[in-house]
């Protein structure tokens, strides 16, 4: 489907959109009350400066860092792999599950693994592949993609919820949200004790000491790295920070800026596997490096988009995300960063057609703890883009009425006749035809009676009277 036909399809979901708007928009509240109390410390804008400098260091001489991590990773007894593209990420991983000759895997939520299909990749080569974060776990027994960077089953009401672990357990589960917590705790406790390989993402990687961070809610990344014999983090290679300085303040804005938490309750460091005289941690310990088109946009215009910690927040302010949902994008990354992003990665025609799915309104940036400018990027990207014969005859006939002040002054006073059926308190309440759709979750504000040009001739008179 085209993105206008998975609009259609997600528009018409009515319940499906109130989960979400609910949802999100309590992330956005948290979020702030969060930045007011960090405003009235005096440390918020602090905070992200030395954030988005901390990425930019390390992106800014990724190369050296980069052989710093793995260097680190490797004198600790670590094994680093590298993957220039999704498909050579699943293939490395299914080779060392191979070697371990694992047939049960555990997986924590990652982005970096939903991007490449690693779970389905699992599942194909015959191996049991489990989502062990509750969100993911819920969509996976749904057969669903995630909806959400950070929320993956927002989407979803606590009915939903019971009918598909219902239909996926094969018995009664009631509704009750902390009876259906304890139903998927008792299904997973087993998965853990069983697992032959546990599988993770990265929300960061230290180089001077080649330490994988992962910061969850659940314990299930504990689990997942201290129970399997074989663990595998696979790292976007932007992830990295130069040293744990430099992770202090992006530790101290990702749960407040993503569940507006004050901290996240387990932050997770693995630094190679275990030791002789430790008592638990994995045997063996890999780190796959994902490029997949991230290595082209270092040094470039931009580059700024791969300081992103995956946060969510641009997400859930986003205004069209919330009438549309993630899945309306069709798309792994959703949202402001999916729009940026996904294009850039991928550079296919369907992937740009995301540029279109944004209103340019800046509240992504604004919101954005490392400071990205992303609807500025959607901007710089729209322009890169060849336009269509139908845009571009639009934009000559824009460029051609509005040229002119004598052709700009005709047409703003025939909006202000042709208006008048629509307003309502000095507001464009609803329009005929395409546009009602538009207007059924907006307004505008009307022409005003008088134009600008005219109140200024007429306040010019009265100064120079």
């Amino acid at each position: 489907m085209t993105l206008r036909e998975r609009i259609r399809v997600e528009l018409s979901k009515t319940r499906k959109r109130q989960a979400i708007a609910g949802a999100t928009w309590g992330g956005v509240v948290a979020k702030w009350q969060q930045w007011k109390r960090l405003e009235q410390e005096g440390r918020l804008q602090d905070l992200r400066d030395r954030a988005r400098d901390a990425k930019n260091k390390a992106l800014g001489n990724h190369a050296q860092y980069l052989s710093q991590f793995v260097q680190q990773v490797q004198e600790r007894g670590g094994q680093v792999h590298f993957a220039g593209t999704g498909a050579e990420a699943v293939q490395q991983v299914l080779a060392i599950a191979r070697r371990a000759g694992a047939a049960r895997v555990v997986k924590t939520k990652s982005m970096a693994t939903e991007e490449i299909g690693l779970t389905h990749a699992l599942e194909a080569a015959g191996l049991e592949a489990v989502e062990t974060d509750l969100g993911e776990y819920i969509v996976q027994l749904a057969g669903e993609p995630p909806s959400h960077i950070v929320g993956p089953a927002i989407h979803m009401d606590r009915y939903d919820v019971a009918a598909v672990f219902e239909r996926s357990l094969g018995a009664p589960v009631s509704s009750n949200p902390e009876e259906l917590a304890a139903v998927a705790r008792r299904v997973l406790r087993e998965k853990f004790l069983h697992a032959d390989m546990g599988i993770t993402g990265a929300n960061f990687g230290v180089a001077e000491s080649g330490t994988v961070v992962l910061v969850t809610n659940e314990g299930n990344a504990d689990l997942t790295t201290s129970l399997p014999r074989v663990v595998v983090a696979v790292m976007g290679l932007e992830k990295l920070v130069p040293t744990w300085a430099d992770l202090e303040p992006l530790l101290t804005l990702l749960p407040r800026t993503s569940t507006g938490q004050n901290m996240t309750v387990y932050v997770t460091a693995l630094t190679g596997p275990r030791q002789a005289a430790e008592p638990d941690g994995p045997d063996e310990l890999h780190v796959v490096v994902l490029d997949a088109g991230r290595s082209r946009l270092l040094g470039s215009k931009y580059q700024d988009v791969l300081r992103c910690m995956r946060c969510g927040a641009c997400v859930d302010t986003c205004p069209v995300f919330r009438q549309v949902g993630g899945h309306g994008y069709g798309t792994v990354y959703s949202g402001p960063i999916g729009v940026v992003l996904t294009p850039l990665l991928q550079g296919t025609a369907e992937a740009r057609e995301l540029l279109d799915a944004c209103s340019l309104c800046g509240a992504c940036t604004e919101t954005c703890p490392v400071q990205i400018p992303l609807h500025e990027l959607i901007r710089s990207q729209r322009a890169d883009r060849e336009p269509g014969r139908a845009e571009r005859t639009l934009l000559r006939l824009w460029a051609w009425a509005w040229s002119s002040p004598k052709r700009y002054r005709f047409i703003a006073a025939l909006l202000r006749w042709v208006t008048l059926p629509f307003r309502r308190n000095g507001r464009l309440t609803w329009a005929p035809g395409p546009l009602a759709a538009w207007y059924a979750g907006r307004e505008f504000p009307a022409p005003a009676p008088v134009p600008f040009h005219k109140r200024w001739a007429d306040l010019e008179k009265e100064v120079g009277g």
